[in-house]
């Protein structure tokens, strides 16, 4: 092709709305990578092919959705450790067909009893350091697995993690994103204890694409939970490997934190928005941004100002940034906190942040509301019986803390992180027992008291603003589940943070390829800061139930390795 007409191809491309990077298809959005997965029996969509799999197996066998959904996190421990395992949390909300109910499951752990806001000081440290010791907290989610197996389960544990074993000693291919990940964090991990005798095996590096990747460390822990239960990993020998280990390179978690360790089932929280039922988890998570975001949002005729417009774009910001300043003030353990959750997500609450934004210009910073105190893995599951489960687990950051306790095959999250250690009187401040500020949240929607969406999109703060695209994609614009994931999506940086950073520029703009110069030009133009980044757009997957047809349909994450399978 000559020069003339490549620059004709441009021009035109630059006019669209939105550019089209994907194949040309005969049906559906321009931008979609594949067509919606639909089975009759049960459905599974997670990040990975094989986790798929095996939950699609389990299912096959007679198991339920949680059994399933155990499986596939187990197998995701295994092949995409970057992003999760046993040493994490996890976070689900479960539809239960028989009592027509939805469940919510909090399986995050405690800061430990030895690390207090003293230790930073005398370290002369104003935030929790990304990496190492520092930020261990106790994982949560081995317990959440039994837990929510004691309820929802029918298979044994022995059955559920069965194929995560044989993978971990025979090995597995690693996938081409979770390559990339893993290649891009070793430098950074692998003088950290532990770290390279796991998942260096050649001394070198990290795994490559396609190359057989084995981890006999964790098949022998999955074994050992298999055979002995929670109380291997919470009382047992595990927990005394995780003792040892921490004692001998400066940690502060503790057999006790582990003994002590509880799950909490709650209550999930929701709100209406155009005729349907959104719902989240209560904090310590930061699910209600979701709520608040769409709260904002409905008083906007979105619709009309269609799909990659500079309007739209500007109104989702400007909402984002709002409930963020909310999310950095007050989403904290309830513990230790009188959270007023359902002020925060109130509609009448909504129209008067609304009145804040400019229609023509771009904030740069906005108040917290004035109320008085009083990297992950996502995977969603449907079974032959009605039952869905939208499920979310996670190290926090990529690879955690990078500590990985010797013989055990699995590295322990760095989520203290997100603990504030500057202010004693902030409602995130470190305190002993206490939950951090989460970022993982799973996701349901409801019509009419009836199941309707499972999904949840991984990726720290891009969360809630990834939930809230998608439910605006299959509302307002009318996207199908596939095309509500392979949108081109936007992600707001620079908020305030439960840390206690602040924000006082604006922050910045990121927006996927796929957004015309016009709008970016556009947006530039009302105070936007827009950038570029590669890789920080969220992991999506998602399930509907078509209750006419009576039928699952399933989407997987075109950004990630995953695949969505249905039987």
């Amino acid at each position: 092709m000559s020069f003339y007409k490549n620059f004709c191809f441009l021009a035109l491309a630059l006019s669209l709305p939105f550019l089209s990077f994907s194949q040309d298809r005969v049906t559906g959005k321009t931008f979609t990578t594949r067509s919606e997965v639909i089975a009759q029996n049960g459905m599974v969509a997670t990040a990975q092919p094989l986790a798929t799999q095996v939950a699609l197996d389990v299912l096959k066998k007679g198991g339920s959705a949680m059994d399933a959904a155990i499986a596939a996190n187990a197998m995701l421990g295994l092949v995409e450790p970057n992003g999760c395992g046993i040493g994490g949390d996890v976070f689900a909300i479960i539809w239960d067909a028989k009592t027509k109910k939805l469940y919510g499951f909090n399986g995050s752990g405690r800061a430990p009893e030895l690390l207090t806001m003293d230790v930073f000081k005398e370290k002369g440290l104003s935030t929790v350091p990304l990496l190492g010791p520092l930020p261990v907290s106790v994982p949560g989610c081995v317990d959440g697995w039994f837990e929510m197996h004691k309820r929802f389960g029918k298979l044994s544990m022995q059955e559920i993690l069965q194929p995560s074993i044989d993978y971990a000693n025979n090995g597995f291919p690693v996938t081409e994103v979770i390559a990339w990940q893993m290649n891009n964090m070793w430098p950074e991990m692998q003088d950290i204890p532990g770290f390279r005798k796991t998942y260096m095996p050649n001394g070198k590096n990290t795994p490559r694409k396609g190359e057989l990747f084995k981890n006999p460390d964790l098949g022998k822990t999955y074994t050992l939970i298999a055979k002995e239960g929670r109380s291997a990993f919470y009382e047992g020998e595990i927990a005394r490997k995780i003792d040892r280990f921490m004692k001998e390179n400066g940690g502060y978690l503790r057999y006790e934190d582990l003994k002590k360790h509880t799950s909490e089932w709650v209550e999930p929280v929701s709100t209406n928005y155009r005729g349907y039922d959104v719902w989240e988890l209560p904090p310590n998570g930061q699910g209600i941004a979701v709520l608040q975001m769409l709260n904002i949002l409905e008083g906007f005729d979105i619709q009309s100002m269609g799909f990659g417009s500079a309007e739209y774009l500007h109104v989702l910001t400007e909402a984002k940034k709002l409930a963020f300043e909310d999310r950095a003030k007050f989403y904290a353990d309830p513990d230790f906190n009188q959270i007023p959750v359902e002020k925060l997500i109130s509609k009448e609450y909504a129209s008067e942040r609304r009145k804040l934004i400019d229609p023509n210009k771009a904030a740069m910073a906005y108040p917290a509301g004035e109320i008085e105190k009083g990297n992950t893995t996502y995977l969603t599951v449907a079974d032959k019986d009605g039952n869905m489960v939208s499920f979310i687990q996670s190290i926090y950051d990529e690879f955690g803390s990078g500590m990985v306790p010797d013989g055990l095959g699995f590295v322990l999250q760095n989520r203290g992180q997100q603990f504030n250690v500057q202010d004693p009187n902030h409602w995130n401040s470190l305190a002993k027992g206490k939950r951090p500020f989460h970022t993982i949240i799973p996701a349901f929607v409801t019509k009419d008291g009836e199941p309707l969406i499972s999904f949840g999109l991984m990726g720290g703060s891009v969360q809630p603003q990834g939930h809230t695209q998608i439910v605006v994609n299959l509302i307002d614009f009318g996207m199908n589940l596939q095309e509500a994931g392979d949108a081109p999506r936007m992600r707001h940086n620079g908020s305030s943070e439960p840390t206690g950073s602040k924000m006082s520029n604006g922050g910045s703009l990121n927006l996927e390829s796929g957004f015309s110069y016009e709008v970016i030009r556009q947006l530039k133009e009302m105070g936007h800061r827009v950038e570029y980044t590669i890789g920080h757009y969220g992991g999506y997957q998602a399930i509907y139930y078509d209750k006419v047809n009576k039928v699952y349909i399933g989407a997987s994450e075109s950004r990630k390795d995953g695949q969505a399978a249905g039987y």
